[in-house]
């Protein structure tokens, strides 16, 4: 009998957790250990951000689930791994004392530490900005907006300010999808004249997304995402600043410095900025009690798997190999990392250095359906190693096919989605030497009401999915 303790619920975790049980026969034991009793399907919190969704449509029981597939499930945060003993110690959240998980594989699939202190004056607890990176801060970030629309009927002028609030911020695409949806509901309640709307990203190029930008075929020429979000902002009067890091917010302003080295501020009334995302605060503590966490995690408390640390970017864009490819640990062979918990090699958009010294440089992204997949593939490498056979699935981030549907209105009649298809993700100059990395047969961008339709079929489907009906794995990641 084998023991496998999964650390977290989301994309990753929770997709793995199926996974595992669909290859394991049922003398194998798997627990999930994640910090809520839901799983949150977070694409769609842009739509709770606004009002547009009721929060529980966004949320499975993860019990229920587990029980019908024989899967355990502790709600509670993982304090301490001890990787040579094979155990970690859980804070339960409805128990007192540490409970012990003895496990011989661990998955580590946390998702990110929400590092607002990074940004002094960030986040919805201590700070001034909102967040729609949870549920809970999803549903303030509504009733802030909501409240927002009340001063805009009452006739005042708002500026809206929505992006990135740390210099090495990612998720550029949330961002993206909030602003969208901000402008047409202020559209459709008639109240878009009253309101500015500014994207303030640390990107080096709008359509960035933290991917180095992307080139398709759109509408029968070479289009750049630059070209293609630009097109679309305009078309909304979405004004952009791209090339600033966030140093710091008070009530009224958001501080900023820019690649120049130039430092200015950007006047809010409301805003939803993204903060830096780090590795979950685990200690990582050897036989002895002693601190093992080199060996396990980077400085950002970010899981090191089989990729080639220490390049720089340019040694890296050369050698799409050094992208890890079966997410192990390699001082620790039975432990593995997926989503965002792993630690990329380094980013795929260009970096920049200030004059000042500070680094403005968007993080590489590794949610939704990147999660997904590395999640599937990290669990059939355990069955695998469990079932006595070797590691046999393989798949970069420079090998990996993403789509995006980026929501820029909910609505079916006259809401829109940005579908943006990209292969790989990590561009590859070797294999597809035409200036972009990427195969331009496969990639691809398209804007339309298709794409609103598109997005509550994925909404509704992957919730599908997501409870393991019949079928579930015909549903791709």
């Amino acid at each position: 009998m084998a023991r496998v303790v999964i650390v977290g619920a989301g994309f990753a975790g929770h997709t793995a957790a199926l996974y595992l049980r669909a290859q394991l026969g049922k003398q194998h034991e798997i627990t999930v250990v994640n910090r809520y009793d839901y799983f949150g399907f977070v694409p769609s919190w842009v739509w709770v951000g606004i009002g547009h969704m009721a929060p529980e449509r966004t949320t499975i029981a993860l019990k229920p689930v587990y029980d019908r597939k024989g899967i355990a499930l502790v709600v509670g945060r993982v304090t301490e791994v001890h990787p040579d003993e094979r155990y970690v110690l859980v804070s339960p959240a409805n128990r007192g004392g540490p409970l012990r998980l003895d496990y011989d594989y661990l998955l580590i699939a946390t998702g990110p530490k929400l590092n607002f202190a990074a940004t002094p004056g960030l986040g919805p607890e201590t700070g001034h900005t909102v967040s729609i990176c949870t549920l809970d801060h999803a549903v303030a970030a509504r009733d802030s907006y909501l409240a927002q629309v009340r001063r805009l009927e009452q006739g005042e002028r708002l500026t809206f300010v929505v992006g990135t609030g740390h210099p090495g911020a990612t998720c550029q695409g949330a961002a993206l999808e909030y602003i969208s949806n901000i402008h047409k509901d202020l559209a459709r309640r008639h109240l878009r004249h009253r309101a500015e709307l500014i994207y303030l990203s640390n990107e080096p190029a709008l359509g960035d997304f933290g991917v180095g930008g992307l080139h398709a075929r759109y509408r029968g020429r070479l289009t750049s995402s630059e070209e293609f979000i630009t097109a679309i902002y305009n078309d909304y009067g979405i004004r952009a600043e791209v090339q600033k890091g966030v140093r710091a917010v008070d009530e009224q302003r958001i501080y900023w410095e820019d690649y120049q080295g130039h430092e200015g501020e950007t006047a809010y009334d409301f805003a939803m900025l993204i903060p830096q995302f780090t590795g979950q605060p685990i200690a990582y503590l050897g036989a002895d009690g002693s601190d093992v966490s080199a060996k396990l995690v980077n400085a950002a408390g970010l899981v090191k798997v089989d990729a080639t640390y220490g390049l720089d970017y340019a040694a890296l864009r050369e050698q799409p190999g050094a992208w890890p490819a079966t997410y192990q640990n390699p001082s620790y062979p039975n432990i593995f990392a997926a989503g965002i918990a792993f630690a990329p090699p380094g980013p795929i958009s260009v970096p920049h250095i200030t004059p000042s010294g500070l680094n403005i440089t968007a993080a590489p992204p590794r949610t939704g359906m990147i999660s997904g997949v590395i999640g599937r593939v990290a669990a059939l490498n355990i069955a695998n190693l469990i079932n006595g056979d070797r590691l046999a699935h393989h798949e970069r981030m420079s090998e990996m096919f993403a789509v995006c549907v980026a929501s820029m209105g909910d609505s079916l009649w006259d809401g829109e989605a940005a579908t943006i298809i990209m292969y790989p993700v990590v561009p590859d100059h070797r294999r597809y030497p035409n200036g972009t990395g990427r195969d331009l047969f496969v990639t691809h961008m398209e804007l339309g009401t298709s794409g609103a339709w598109m997005k509550r079929l994925v909404h509704e489907t992957f919730m599908y999915k997501f409870k393991a009906r019949p079928g579930w794995q015909i549903i791709p990641e």
